[in-house]
């Protein structure tokens, strides 16, 4: 364990172990604690921070512009509801377990991905981005006019999740005398999901296939040279994008608890190509932390507008929380882009105290720190000095003596 630590530039006792422990800590007890409305809105930051992951790993680290995020949040979202309906509101359903439907939703995402990997293996930049631009019309146009499949404007129910025997509906479960609904259930249930893609994303970037995607985006010409099959990880790494949206749309609807096809716009996409500039480009970190801000603006806006100059609720002559909100994080981007292009992972890794990692080249005990002691000053100028030969002994004549002391 020590050694895994050490590795990823932690040290056992150190501060940052501690404070991980304790946020963890804290999330685990948050739902004895807190009401209804603080944990809807953490289970929102926890689907928004699944999805920032996933478009990270596609614009942060590969460099490729995507708009249609959302399209595949809307896919993992309708999925699950196709699998998991039994038809019993008149609309299309498999009536399949709550977890074996989303595992197919999540897959489903991922086959349209697929689907649509060609065209980003082939595109980068502002091309794949009117690319990808489309399935959002494509879907908005698909989830209005398949009625019987999406319910048209109205939407849909969402069918609660069964896993284990346990079924995350409002169905009161006694944990230590505190009642637990369907959000207190799927509190724990976002916090492994959140995890488990955290780690995954940052084992990918931590590895080959990240030491390769971070070649496609700084140099694509030379990845290529260096025998990296360009439009293969590009392809590879859209599908792996459409999944973390997929399985973002599955939470997002088990705790909207029914599906609305305008909430899957164009503003949604615009939303998480937000969060990951203000958390930062290629962080899974950042992704995360920017993922929790949009998310958690608008809704702590809407709450607290009463108490907020300018802020009130809709129609009342103000404005309103959700304009309110993307004007505070659209100051934020541009706030981040001029003076603080790493974002809010960056920030965290400039923080004064830091204590640099093994292999950090700030750290004092790394060769390639100029101020090492283990690397002379002013190495570029200086020349290794020349050894002086050592002089040769001179032979020193001998002389005999006779008995009689002279010498001959």
């Amino acid at each position: 364990m020590s050694e895994t630590l050490a590795r990823g530039g932690l040290r056992v006792g150190s501060p940052v172990v501690y404070g991980g422990a304790a946020a963890c800590l804290l999330l685990l007890v948050l739902p004895f604690y807190l009401d209804r409305f603080w944990l809807q809105a953490g289970l929102f930051a926890m689907a928004a921070a699944l999805g920032a992951i996933g478009i990270n790993l596609l614009t942060g680290a590969t460099g490729q512009l995507s708009m249609g995020h959302a399209f595949f949040l809307a896919v993992g979202a309708y999925g699950y509801c196709a699998f998991a309906g039994n038809g019993t509101d008149g609309l299309a359903g498999l009536g399949l377990p709550g977890w074996l439907a989303a595992v197919l939703a999540v897959a489903l995402a991922g086959l349209a991905g697929g689907v649509f990997s060609p065209i980003a293996g082939r595109l980068r930049g502002a091309y794949l981005g009117i690319a990808t631009l489309a399935l959002i019309f494509i879907g908005q146009h698909v989830l209005f006019n398949a009625h019987d499949l999406t319910g048209g404007y109205n939407g849909r129910a969402v069918p609660p999740l069964s896993l284990f025997g346990l079924t995350f509906d409002d169905s009161e479960l006694l944990v230590a005398q505190v009642p637990f609904g369907a959000v207190e259930k799927l509190w724990y249930l976002g916090l492994v999901l959140l995890l488990v893609g955290f780690l995954f994303a940052r084992g990918v970037l931590r590895g080959r296939p990240g030491r390769a995607m971070n070649a496609i985006r700084d140099h694509r010409i030379a990845a290529g040279v260096m025998g990296i099959p360009v439009a293969r990880y590009r392809a590879a790494v859209f599908v792996l994008s459409s999944m973390y949206a997929g399985l973002a749309g599955v939470l997002l609807a088990l705790v909207f608890q029914r599906t609305v096809p305008e909430y899957f716009g164009m503003a949604l996409s615009l939303e998480y190509l937000a969060m990951i500039v203000i958390g930062g480009l290629g962080s899974v970190a950042g992704a995360v932390a920017g993922g929790v801000f949009v998310s958690l603006l608008p809704q702590l806006l809407n709450r607290y507008s009463d108490a907020l100059p300018l802020v009130s609720a809709p129609g009342t002559g103000g404005v309103a929380p959700g304009e309110a909100a993307r004007y505070l994080y659209g100051a934020a981007v541009v706030a981040v882009v001029l003076f603080l292009p790493g974002g809010l992972a960056g920030l965290a890794a400039r923080r004064p105290g830091k204590q640099a990692g093994p292999n950090d080249p700030s750290s004092p005990d790394d060769p390639r720190n100029p101020d090492s002691p283990k690397t002379p000053k002013n190495t570029k100028n200086t020349k290794k000095p020349t050894p002086t030969p050592a002089p040769t002994p001179t032979p020193t004549p001998t002389t005999t003596t006779e008995p009689s002391g002279e010498a001959r």
